[in-house]
């Protein structure tokens, strides 16, 4: 029996959905398709897949809304899948949690190449023994926790994994291409994009003024940093 992750497909276009399921079920997946968003949730309720691939234009209900729903049930990684060129769509996806974007027509190995890239991130990686702390704001690498004034931040998975690899490094700085390679794997290492998409989301929840960030700074061309003023106050 295959024992696959498990993949959630969405696109009122049956040649699609085909064609996801002749790409990656050979290579491994199971995966359960659905035309539209009420089916979508009823597949997903009842089958708790692995990762969605979620087509944002549909008559129902769009792949954003649909996205949103599913994450109200429960941390489930997803994938939009966006016409070509509707660069809006991709950083409005980004914005609101989606952890990737394929643009359509698509070829069958990059798809299968991006469901392995958030999946293996959806893992997560080892965590560190040691709570940073800056100002008002402390960043629990151990129990992956982050508060604000004393407050919990919720924070998406993709943008704990950029919090967690800036404070494991705070007071380094951090080469865009490092980090890409890091978060989202070595196959996005050019895609600036998805770096200040996520930066800009992170200084919107830590930031008192995003506008003028004080914690993460940006080394522009470069990178970006977790700024510790000295002495570095960092616990085991």
């Amino acid at each position: 029996m295959n024992t696959g992750p498990l993949v959630l497909a969405v696109d009122d276009e049956p040649g699609i959905l085909r064609l996801i399921k002749l790409e990656l079920t050979p290579q491994g997946f199971r995966v359960l398709t659905a035309e539209n968003a009420a089916e979508a949730l009823e597949i997903a309720q009842e089958y708790r897949p692995d990762i969605a691939l979620l087509d944002i234009v549909m008559p129902d209900m769009s792949g954003l809304e649909l996205m949103r729903e599913l994450r109200e049930r429960g941390d489930l990684p997803v994938i939009l899948l966006t016409a070509k060129g509707s660069d809006t769509d991709k950083v409005r996806g980004l914005e609101m949690g989606a952890d990737d974007y394929l643009a359509k027509p698509f070829s069958p190995d990059e798809l299968s190449a991006r469901v392995r890239a958030v999946l293996r991130r959806a893992v997560g990686s080892t965590a560190i023994d040691n709570i940073v702390r800056i100002d008002d704001v402390e960043i629990d690498l151990n129990h992956r926790l982050v508060r604000s004034g004393g407050e919990l931040i919720s924070l998406t998975r993709t943008e704990w994994m950029l919090m967690q690899y800036l404070a494991a490094n705070a007071g380094k700085v951090m080469l865009n291409a490092e980090l890409l390679s890091k978060v989202w794997g070595p196959e996005y290492r050019n895609d600036l994009q998805y770096l200040r998409v996520w930066v800009s989301r992170l200084r919107h929840k830590l930031e008192k003024d995003p506008s003028k960030p004080r914690l993460i700074k940006t080394f522009q061309g470069i990178g970006y940093m977790l700024d510790i003023p000295e002495p570095a106050k960092v616990t085991a």
